[in-house]
């Protein structure tokens, strides 16, 4: 008789959460949504902030719900998105709300960041691509305004790291989440204190590296006692949510590519060993970690963010609108008609996206699009350019060899017309799904990390037993290879 095993993983991302449930027998995972939230940043005190109360409150709903279910819980998994975090003082408590990324805070502050480590160097200490919200630039943000919290801090606990402390009352870094800081050295895995001196930073707040699928600790009893279950062990699954997503990939072809398709774009491919070269720098690709040792050499690309904040402004302005819909109007739109750099700065901040896109193609001297079917079909067009922009780096600059697959997981596999415009601009086959692959790979990291699975490899074979894929083949590459030259006259090489 098989042995069950039942995992709870939390999956938080920058706009929702959820609480899955997975039922593994060894061969095959079954997945079970137990609680779905909302995670809403609000701003305070001129702060753009997350509400992490909330989001500990929604994770002991959970606990209830699970509570009232009659099955055995062996383990529970966080990941969320990368780079924020929150500080705590001496005695163990939070200090303050963790900012959001996409606070004005670090507005500027990379450029003075490089005058105490220049870009050259600071991409040789941590293989690191440039993005104004990373860790360092975050706690360099509050060196330079004095703000007392970082005087006050005695720990740094990244994201998932911070919920898992709430949970457990135990610190650590768990090794994915670190390496999104910019301040991990990518061949020793440690924080590279070297570079956390020269800016000032205090050694003190930054916690011991933790290994993916470690136990972090159990369930303190009386989170346990309240929410009516028992003090359950809490694993460092891949805690970053593209980490886990990566996981999960159902991989046949080892010459593969990858995105985790969501808010953002991650696209990449899994390497052995760090490239902190300069065309990697020049591409402005990271090396993050990965499963089982892997790093993930990937580039950030401002994904279905514009699209959300599309909808949210057109849902204030008028009668809400369903993202499918969106995607039919896109549909019967007219192609081609102009372009945008999706990592645009313009395109960053929250509020009135359709506004800035129309701006973005009046400045460019381009044929404004007027209706939302046109708005949105110029930016799912451009993402999939920018996808083979991408890809062309990242084989010619980097690997030093072709792709011959590029897989699409997460939430924005589910959107067959971009994938299919993903193909017909790559002129390559690609495999969406699974779309729930960031808890997925959360679920299974936690097997292992129980020894219900040996390996990653054992890991991905238990993905494709489980869940489907859908493939899609080149189509228009005529059309979509003219295009290509009219966006890169655009936006540039």
């Amino acid at each position: 008789m098989k042995q069950v095993r039942n995992f709870l993983g939390f999956d938080i991302g920058a706009s929702s959460g959820r609480a899955m449930l997975g039922r593994f027998d060894g061969e095959r995972l079954e997945m079970q949504e137990v609680h779905r939230f909302l995670n809403e940043p609000v701003e305070l005190a001129g702060r753009f902030c997350w509400d992490v109360p909330r989001l500990f409150f929604e994770m002991k709903q959970a606990l209830n719900k699970v509570s009232r279910k009659d099955v055995q819980v062996d383990a529970i998994g966080i990941d969320t998105w990368g780079v924020d975090f929150g500080l705590i003082d001496k005695n163990g408590h939070l200090l303050g709300l963790p900012v959001h990324y996409r606070d004005a805070r670090t507005d500027g502050v990379m450029d003075k960041a490089f005058e105490i480590m220049p870009k050259e160097e600071l991409f040789h200490h941590t293989g690191v691509g440039f993005t104004q919200y990373n860790t360092l630039y975050q706690l360099y943000a509050m060196k330079l305004e004095g703000d007392p919290t970082l005087e006050a801090a005695d720990k740094l606990l990244l994201m998932p790291d911070l919920l898992a402390y709430l949970l457990t009352g135990k610190m650590g870094t768990e090794y994915t989440i670190a390496t999104t800081t910019q301040l991990i050295n990518p061949f020793t895995r440690d924080w590279d204190f070297e570079l956390i001196d020269r800016f000032g930073l205090p050694r003190r707040i930054f916690t011991p590296i933790q290994p993916t699928g470690s136990v972090r600790g159990t369930l303190l009893a009386q989170i346990a006692r309240e929410c009516g279950v028992a003090e359950i062990p809490v694993i460092a699954a891949t805690s970053h949510d593209t980490a886990s997503a990566v996981a999960a990939i159902p991989v046949a072809d080892p010459d593969f590519a990858y995105i985790s398709s969501g808010t953002w774009s991650l696209l990449g491919a899994e390497i052995r060993t760090p490239l902190c070269e300069p065309g990697v720098m020049n591409a402005n690709y990271t090396n993050e970690g990965g499963i089982d040792g892997a790093i993930r050499l990937l580039k950030n690309i401002m994904g279905l963010w514009i699209i959300q904040e599309c909808k949210r402004e057109w849902d204030r302005r008028a009668d809400a609108v369903s993202f499918s819909r969106i995607v039919e109007m896109a549909e019967t739109a007219e192609p081609f008609i102009a372009f945008i750099d999706v990592d645009d700065p313009c395109f960053l901040a929250p509020n009135d996206m359709p506004a800035r896109i129309q701006e973005y193609c009046r400045k460019t001297n381009q044929r404004v699009p007027a209706s939302r079917g046109e708005i949105a079909r110029v930016v799912y067009e451009s993402l999939a350019l920018k996808y083979r922009w991408a890809i062309e780096r990242l084989e010619q600059d980097m690997l030093k060899k072709s792709v011959k697959v590029l897989h699409i997981v997460g939430g924005g596999s589910k959107n067959e017309m971009l994938n299919q415009f993903t193909a017909d601009a790559i002129h390559r086959p690609v495999i969406a799904g699974p779309d729930e692959g960031t808890v997925i790979g959360n679920l299974l990291v936690q097997a292992m990390g129980v020894g219900a699975v040996k390996n990653v490899g054992e890991l991905r074979r238990v993905v494709e037993n489980s869940f489907p894929t859908k493939r899609f083949y080149p189509e228009d590459v005529a059309a979509w290879d003219a295009a290509y030259a009219k966006y890169l006259q655009v936006v540039g090489n």
